[in-house]
């Protein structure tokens, strides 16, 4: 190998970009072994060849009326409220979650108001999108426009000459860019493609749409660094099991990174959910021992979810503690609160802590549920199906404020909850009651919950 050929290799790392003129095991960056590999770099324009223009700053036109209003309510509200002029928004989901089916759907929905839309795909051909889109019930819209295309040069063309109010790429592990050598899903051509789509974004106002594969860990598929380039980041999750679908903002430079759009998977595609509350309540078991309702916040709405929890003696030495949809971290805390603020002997049983629905909670206004879960699995005692819990609990067995407290106690009301357990210190800063007629309880520490609930029977 001569030298002049060592000096166009380049070794880089699969996860997060880093460049290094020869092989590591561990990549310096982010730490992953046995990620670098071997590509060839990307050979710039000449100096001088680019031009550039500046414009004053009052020039572009803002405000949230320039949004594109996809017509799907719960995808707008992810985004933001519609969709950026010139944005970039990519989505991410497990194989067969639904995330072409949400792209199709999407574009049938800006079709009907006769906007022209273009979707390339480069993993499907045409007459499969097709067959997808008689599945959905979607007409033959000549305002959707379908290419089968892995070349972005080619894309960009298309685009230029198209118009279209909107683009989607399907996906963009499979498109390549000819200025680079390496294949189609590599780190480089994945960035150098991405950073073409993005150009073309930019400068024609053109909001683009890319679907991305996950890895094994659940994240998208390349470098990190395709996460930054990109304006919004959306996850689409969910058991497929399950008929619910999580649409989650992971990045927004247009929103709230908080707000969750759910989804039920039918046959005839994805149909929004209005009232999520009721949903993941339906099959709610009553009077049984290890179920309580808990508000909680996703974005600038409440949904109500079902913590369910099984507390058992274990055959073995040391109980396993396992949780679904919440933090198994934050369980085992809770647990040792238990055992030292009310003397509990717990390290010798099983807990299983689920969120029925398959929706996950990261908020500490969890902790209060959990904790009421559990000691009504272990007293093998029930708690009122109309009542609903929702606080922090800190190391010291205290319960803790949460913000928006007003907010839940009023969607626990509207669904017919009679009873509502909160912090004291929430309790006592309420400016007004925001339910009539329900009883709402402060609970200052977890004693004090066991007196409330439990020994009042």
């Amino acid at each position: 190998m001569t030298k002049s050929h060592q000096k166009k290799i380049l070794f880089v790392c699969r996860d997060c970009g880093y460049q290094s003129r020869k092989w590591l095991g561990k990549c310096p960056d982010c730490g992953r072994w046995d990620s670098l590999q071997e590509q060839q770099p990307v050979v710039g324009s000449e100096p001088g060849k680019r031009t550039a223009r500046a414009c004053p700053l009052s020039s572009p036109t803002s405000g949230d009326h320039n949004r594109l209003i996809s017509g799907i309510s719960e995808l707008d509200r992810v985004l933001g409220g519609g969709i950026v002029p010139g944005s970039m928004v990519l989505i991410g989901g497990d194989p067969g979650i639904g995330k072409s089916t949400l792209i199709l759907q999407l574009l049938a929905a800006l079709a009907a108001t006769k906007r022209r839309v273009l979707y390339v795909t480069g993993e499907e051909s045409a007459r499969q999108v097709s067959m997808r889109a008689e599945r959905l019930r979607i007409n033959n819209d000549t305002s959707i426009f379908i290419a089968t295309e892995t070349c972005v040069e080619s894309i960009t063309a298309m685009a230029g000459e198209m118009a279209p109010t909107l683009l989607a790429v399907d996906s963009i592990q499979t498109m390549f860019t000819e200025e680079v050598s390496s294949a189609p899903g590599s780190v480089t051509q994945v960035r150098e493609s991405t950073a073409r789509l993005v150009t073309l974004a930019k400068t024609t106002e053109l909001p683009i749409l890319l679907v991305g594969h996950v890895t094994k860990d659940g994240a998208i598929a390349g470098p990190r660094v395709l996460e930054h380039m990109v304006d919004t980041v959306l996850y689409f999750e969910g058991d497929r099991g399950q008929p619910f679908r999580i649409l989650r903002t992971v990045k927004n430079r247009f929103g709230s990174t908080n707000e969750i759009g759910v989804f039920e998977m039918k046959e005839t595609g994805l149909a929004e959910v209005a009232n999520p509350s009721a949903l993941f309540l339906a099959e709610r078991p009553v009077n049984v021992p290890g179920s309580v309702v808990m508000p909680s916040i996703e974005g600038t709405r409440p949904i109500l979810v079902e913590v369910q929890a099984l507390v058992s003696p274990s055959n073995l030495g040391t109980g396993r503690r396992t949780a679904i949809g919440a933090d198994p971290q934050r369980l085992a805390l809770l647990t040792a609160v238990l055992e030292k603020k009310l003397g509990l002997t717990l390290f010798d049983h099983d807990i299983f802590l689920n969120i029925a629905g398959g929706i996950r909670i990261d908020e500490p206004a969890l902790d209060l549920g959990v904790v009421v879960a559990l000691l009504s699995s272990l007293f093998e005692k029930v708690v009122d199906p109309t009542t609903a819990v929702c606080g922090e609990i800190g190391l010291a067995g205290e319960v803790r404020a949460v913000g928006q407290m007003e907010m839940r106690i009023r969607e626990a009301d509207r669904l017919g909850f009679k009873t509502f357990l909160m912090p004291r210190s929430g309790h006592d800063r309420l400016d007004t009651i925001p339910a009539d007629g329900m009883n709402i309880i402060g609970i200052a520490t977890v004693q004090n919950l066991v007196e409330v609930l439990f020994q009042k029977r």
